[in-house]
């Protein structure tokens, strides 16, 4: 498996955004993972699920007119509903040091959680578990976060439509901007049944290839000439991830920054939202710079944060070839005759 890099640079980072601290755990025995995102004060949070095949935890009480306003982690995983599990050892790692919810008795880490389908890349019956959670926890710094081929986005695919034999390496991406002194970052786990696209200039990155391998098929205008896609398993992709910012915000505020935060995937990858993805995303609130700039600037804020980290998790793939011969090549290695440019903002 393919090392992992940290190339955060101009493009910031989720970590960049204060109170946010993020842990990988990258599994050795075939390509999979988790990601933790901690907020060890907690942090409002919200949830807009926009696939049709999400795998989930937690989510109904990011609800704005649900009882718990604040969070004090978010999982990503891979290992579809298995990978839920990692959740479980992230409670019990924040329970450790009196983290959570006050319920009288004690204190309850609030864990919600997301996983994506990368089952179809090594052996099925490795997936994230309770320990591969904590582990990620154990990890968790305010360092720029590795990307590409690490944690959740570890077994991450891209440009299934027409098989996984004809689809590129995905992976985990970040980047944030700052207006005014607050910060939107975003984190994502790349898993699209379609093509990346480069938010700036409509170009795909990465997706599905031509029957010979060597080029870029391009998905929207082949299925708009026609070319019939290869029936597909529901649920077997799925771009997951967390967009979060120091502005004070309020919980219904929380859940209208996860939806801006879509315009972003819909900015970066087509087709996106299908029946096969199970499309997710968080957002996160710490309130630690004290200040709002308004809706109108945050929300912008997030789709450009949650665009420019989904590109980031295609640039930063690197290839793959499964103990089965499945080679999943990445966007590096379709233009490697160019000189590549990372998105720096």
């Amino acid at each position: 498996m393919s090392s992992s890099i940290t190339l955060a640079g101009n493009a910031g980072s989720i970590t960049r955004v204060a109170g946010i601290e993020v842990g990988h755990f990258t599994e050795t025995r075939r390509p999979t993972g988790c990601t933790v995102i901690i907020t060890r004060e907690g942090a409002v949070a919200g949830v807009d699920v926009r696939g049709a095949a999400p795998g989930t935890r937690e989510t109904d009480l990011l609800h704005p007119s649900n009882l718990v306003d604040k969070v004090h982690a978010i999982m990503l995983a891979g290992g579809s509903a298995w990978g839920l599990d990692a959740a479980t050892g992230a409670v019990r790692w924040l329970e450790e040091r009196n983290i959570g919810f006050d319920v009288a008795v004690g204190r309850l880490p609030i864990v919600p959680a997301a996983v994506l389908f990368d089952l179809l890349v090594g052996d099925m019956r490795v997936r994230p578990d309770a320990a591969a959670g904590y582990a990620a926890c154990d990890a968790a710094s305010t360092a720029d976060p590795a990307e590409g081929n690490v944690g959740a986005g570890t077994g991450a695919a891209l440009g299934k439509i027409f098989g996984i034999q004809r689809a590129m390496k995905g992976g985990i991406g970040t980047a944030s901007v700052t207006v005014d002194g607050v910060t939107v970052g975003a984190l994502i786990a790349c898993n699209a049944l379609g093509d990346v696209i480069d938010p700036d200039t409509a170009q795909v990155i990465a997706g599905a290839r031509t029957d010979d391998g060597l080029g870029l098929r391009d998905t929207r205008r082949a299925l708009l000439r026609g070319d019939p896609p290869q029936p597909l398993l529901a649920g077997t992709n799925t771009t997951i991830g967390v967009v979060a910012t120091d502005a004070v915000i309020t919980k219904v505020q929380a859940h209208r920054l996860a939806v801006a935060a879509h315009d972003g995937l819909a900015r970066s990858i087509n087709p996106v939202h299908t029946m096969s993805d199970g499309d997710t995303l968080f957002s996160l609130g710490t309130g630690r710079s004290g200040k709002s700039l308004g809706m109108m600037v945050l929300a912008t804020m997030a789709a450009e944060a949650t665009a420019m980290a989904t590109a980031r998790a295609a640039w930063a793939a690197r290839a793959i070839t499964t103990a089965e011969g499945l080679y999943l090549p990445a966007a590096a290695d379709l233009m490697k005759e160019k000189t590549m440019e990372w998105p720096s903002r």
